[in-house]
């Protein structure tokens, strides 16, 4: 069974709530800081965890936050400055957190040196950042449509794939394989998925279980 992380996330607006959430219905636990009073209320209100009140750049609200306890700490307000600030604090306090950021651009190099991944624009939903924070071997990259994913998965020794061509795999209708994990090399008929390699994966939400079992055993 996987072991329960412990997650921080600042900023509790659409994509904060959203990450909380999907974090929580994985069985983590979720501690939310929010400087804006109405959202305080709502997100209380929601049971998703507890939520401080107050500025998670100051560093009296951000240990309040026990950040030595957790496994990862998400900056997720509207203000790409901001997010930086808070998790280079963060930092500070626990060296070994991961960190994730809301930014604006991928021109925002200077992230790269100070936190663990970015957030983009495109990819703001709860999912996506959910995903990077827990660092599950199974992650979805994108999500495209409401009912496409495009995910990351790793074959397991014992699974029903591995060490066959893809000409001889049965895949789910709603579900293509794309690539290897490092994106150098399209799937074709004659492409062995090997055990131990991750591959990168189209498919529909509704048979994204049975693909997962194919892949995992």
């Amino acid at each position: 069974m996987a072991r329960t992380k412990r997650f921080i996330i600042a900023g509790g607006g659409r994509v904060g709530k959203q990450t909380a959430e999907n974090l929580v219905d994985q069985g983590h636990d979720v501690l939310l800081i929010e400087s804006d009073e109405e959202r305080v209320e709502a997100l209380s209100d929601a049971y998703i965890g507890p939520v401080i009140h107050g500025d998670a750049t100051r560093p009296s609200i951000l240990q309040q936050a026990n950040l030595a306890e957790a496994d990862a700490i998400a900056a997720l307000t509207d203000e790409p400055g901001t997010n930086l600030a808070i998790c280079m604090e963060a930092q500070q306090y626990a060296p070994s957190i991961r960190t994730i950021a809301r930014a604006e651009t991928e021109a925002n190099h200077e992230y790269d040196e100070v936190v663990d991944a970015t957030l983009l624009p495109e990819y703001l939903g709860g999912d996506h950042a959910a995903d990077i924070l827990t660092g599950e071997d199974i992650r979805t990259l994108v999500y495209p449509t409401a009912d496409l994913d495009i995910i990351k998965v790793t074959v397991a020794p014992s699974a029903p794939v591995a060490g066959r061509r893809l000409d001889e795999i049965a895949l789910p209708s709603g579900s293509l394989l794309i690539s290897t994990a490092d994106r150098t090399e399209l799937a074709g008929a004659d492409t062995v998925l090997e055990a131990e390699e991750q591959y990168i994966l189209a498919v529909e939400t509704d048979v994204v279980d049975e693909v997962l079992k194919l892949m995992r055993g």
